[in-house]
């Protein structure tokens, strides 16, 4: 069960730990990332379910400004937090605000907003680095790295779970998607869809890197609170070498 209790992450970055979800079968939990920033205002980054707990612990720490929808799967919650902060600016994937057209986003993610000119779009932007990861008919996801912490945000495209985290018949499973720590990863049906868009995934991962992450925040299994950067490497080796 979540308890619904703030971590710090580094410097004025939190997660917090959703209840579980069910995903093909498989239980997948959930997490949620708070970064306060300079003018003291929130990011919240992929919402989990919303209780009067995690409201009154969020709230103690400043004024949600900005929610972050990250990809096509991470919306179930959405709704409830732009309920609770009417005030807040709300960012969705393309893909996403097609899907749920019932709400209102005020900008998309797109790779054009990692512009510097757009800055004044997306305050945000001056802390938060941010890219598109393309390729997959099938998704794509919105990356982003805090700068103050060194710290990359992720979604899905890393799962990392603890073996214990699956029943025993569900372990194989697991495995061979290839989300079981410590050697998680990008699971397997996502990472076949990037069959013929592998140069675009690889210039997205050249950004990544080159952001050189000393931690990193997935949304589902075991974060890296060191030596980010060489298990991001190895988690996305899968697309081979980026000089090709």
């Amino acid at each position: 069960m979540p308890n619904h209790r703030l971590k710090p992450f580094g410097d004025n970055i939190w997660i917090v730990t959703g209840k579980t979800v069910p995903f093909f079968g498989l239980p997948y939990t959930t997490r949620m990332t708070v970064v306060r920033l300079d003018d003291g205002t929130l990011w919240l980054h992929s919402p989990i379910a919303l209780s009067r707990e995690l409201l009154e612990e969020v709230k103690a720490l400043g004024e949600v400004r900005y929610l972050l929808a990250p990809n096509s799967l991470h919306h179930l919650f959405v709704k409830d937090w732009q309920q609770a902060f009417p005030n807040a600016l709300s960012y969705a994937t393309e893909e996403l605000a097609k899907k749920r057209s019932d709400l209102h986003f005020d900008q998309l993610l797109l790779s054009e907003l990692a512009d510097s000119q757009h800055n004044a779009k997306a305050p945000w932007l001056d802390e938060l680095d941010f890219c598109l990861f393309q390729g997959s008919p099938v998704m794509q996801e919105a990356v982003f790295f805090h700068r103050h912490s060194r710290t990359l945000i992720l979604t899905d495209l890393i799962e990392n779970f603890q073996p214990e985290c699956f029943k025993a018949w569900q372990r194989p499973l697991a495995r061979i998607s290839g989300i079981l720590a410590p050697n998680g990863k990008t699971p397997l049906d996502w990472r076949l869809s990037f069959c013929f868009g592998k140069p675009q995934a690889r210039k997205a991962l050249a950004t990544i890197l080159g952001w050189q992450a000393e931690k990193l925040i997935i949304a589902h299994g075991e974060c890296q609170s060191r030596d980010a950067d060489r298990f991001i490497r190895h988690s996305f080796s899968w697309l081979g070498t980026l000089d090709h």
